[in-house]
């Protein structure tokens, strides 16, 4: 009853206002930026924040389907416009640790891949999203048909490779880490679970 009331509700919301909504925590960061709030390494703060928000909303995709199967609530028309935020930001993480990380030095932006793995997993998510967001549109739905859904599949190791990202980056695993992993490892089991029973209405 409750997810029919708040479906109800949804239908009046745009997708638009999701977009606009997305815009809030690059905000955030702006304004801590120029208000000095980003603490003694400021660039290695942005391009933490930036990833982390794009995690935010990769996961929150993850989550509409189950959230569909298990309880009722329907968000389907908001996972396109959750998944091409993620994917901003994104590049957003990526072109800070290439211009404000790295200043473009491109030798030691190879040498920092060398060094730190975990890039390599970062962009290799990064990568797999790439096809995601130019075929997130209806041309290429109706362009694809079916592979288009298996196409987008590829979000699942993209995020997988994420997680990975942010744990191998942390000298000692943190419990907010563990959470992560937690996270999404609950979300896949769900996603597998929810394979299996019929969609609520």
């Amino acid at each position: 009853m409750m997810a029919a009331t708040v479906n109800g509700s949804l239908r009046r919301v745009s997708p638009g206002w999701i977009y606009l909504a997305g815009l809030i925590p690059l905000a955030w960061i702006v304004w801590l930026g120029l208000s000095n709030g980003l603490g003694v390494d400021p660039v290695k703060e942005i391009e933490h924040r930036l990833g982390k928000v794009a995690l935010w909303f990769l996961m929150g995709g993850l989550a509409i389907t189950p959230a569909r199967r298990f309880f009722g609530l329907n968000l389907i028309r908001y996972r396109r416009a959750i998944g091409l935020i993620a994917f901003f930001y994104l590049c957003l993480h990526l072109t800070a640790w290439v211009v404000l990380d790295m200043a473009l030095l491109w030798e030691q932006a190879l040498r920092d891949l060398v060094k730190r793995p975990y890039l390599y997993l970062g962009l290799t998510g990064f990568a797999a999203l790439i096809p995601l967001a130019l075929t997130s549109n209806n041309a290429s739905v109706r362009k694809l048909g079916r592979n288009w859904r298996r196409l987008h599949w590829l979000v699942y190791p993209a995020v997988g490779f994420g997680v990975i990202h942010y744990l191998m980056q942390m000298k000692v695993v943190t419990a907010e880490g563990w959470a992560w992993a937690a996270a999404f490892t609950a979300l896949m089991v769900a996603r597998v679970a929810a394979r299996a029973l019929p969609t609520r209405r």
